[in-house]
């Protein structure tokens, strides 16, 4: 029996993921700021991430094998982290991560390519960290979200730290019923009316990963021993016109109905430049990873559900 710690997952992936380890006979202990309560059969710590006493206290004399962090965004939030699990309080540390760690300018020698992104172009071991950054702030944390993990990332990877470290920077997640983005409704309701759904003029393919494949991604990382960052992402790219075939699928008589724009805002999962990565790390460490192609419609219908159809054939 493992002794797992899941810093956040109340929701989506993060949930799936307990329940995984807690079936798999794990001591799952969840601890956030008590919003939510975890799946039946985990331990319940309440505290702020942010506070770090109260964060010392909830834990107490408490050890684990793993730590899942499923909600640091700041380098902040790292350094709390760091402290707090420094003394042999967890033997290995998993960082929820993100594709968005190549939102800036490591991952622009990719931009006319085909080729996916490596790990390797984003080093954590060479970023700077700015503490001082307005990260408490929501609206500054909003529009640095790829840039908190950056940081949050190199704060972990800095020389000295005492646990075994490991960040997953997950593809574009989509698929289930809780799907709490808003994203591919986005598209189910253009396309529903017929409203036209901007993109930018050169709009790029970039890759995505099902909700239950990075539940399952996370759940076999945790019994790994390989440090480092690693894409977690299906086989395959897909562009938004892809994507938004298989929502008018889903929907009778819907039709998709592009603008191209050259400034202003885009809709969700349109790009400018290819949001590719490899995943060919993972691979070789021994995930089969799925193809894109073959869960798409499942991950459609499973998000917008009946109700997208029932909406499509009688109008709104």
């Amino acid at each position: 029996m493992r002794d797992v710690l899941v810093i956040g997952g109340n929701r989506y992936f993060g949930k799936r993921l307990i329940d995984r380890l807690i079936a798999a006979g794990d001591r799952v202990t969840v601890l956030n700021r008590g919003s939510a309560s975890p799946p039946a059969g985990a331990i319940h710590l309440v505290a702020d991430r942010d506070d770090e006493a109260a964060l010392n206290s909830a834990l107490g004399d408490r050890t684990f094998d793993v730590v899942v962090d499923q909600v640091c965004y700041t380098p902040r939030q790292a350094a709390i982290a760091r402290r707090v699990f420094a003394g042999g309080r967890t033997r290995r540390y998993v960082m929820t991560s993100t594709i968005e760690v190549y939102e800036y300018e490591d991952s622009l020698v990719y931009e006319d390519t085909v080729v996916p992104v490596r790990e390797d172009a984003v080093d954590p071991r060479t970023l700077p960290v700015d503490l001082q950054l307005p990260w408490h702030k929501p609206e500054f944390l909003d529009t640095h979200y790829g840039e908190g993990k950056r940081q949050a990332e190199a704060v972990f990877t800095a020389d000295g730290t005492e646990f075994a470290y490991t960040a997953v920077r997950v593809a574009h997640v989509l698929g289930g019923a809780d799907d709490f983005t808003g994203r591919l409704d986005h598209y189910a309701q253009r396309i529903r009316t017929g409203t036209p759904i901007a993109v930018p003029t050169e709009n790029r393919p970039a890759t995505y990963i099902h909700v239950e494949e990075i539940a399952d991604f996370l759940f076999w990382t945790v019994g790994e021993n390989f440090t480092g960052p690693v894409n977690a992402a299906s086989h395959g790219l897909l562009t938004t016109e892809e994507l938004c075939a298989a929502v008018a699928r889903h929907i009778p008589a819907g039709k998709a109905v592009f603008q191209n724009v050259d400034v202003g805002q885009v809709s969700p999962f349109s790009f400018a430049r290819s949001y590719g990565m490899d995943n060919s790390r993972a691979t070789g460490l021994g995930f089969a990873f799925g193809h894109v192609q073959e869960w798409l419609p499942r991950a459609v219908a499973e998000t917008l559900g009946a109700e997208a159809g029932r909406r499509g054939v009688g109008g709104e």
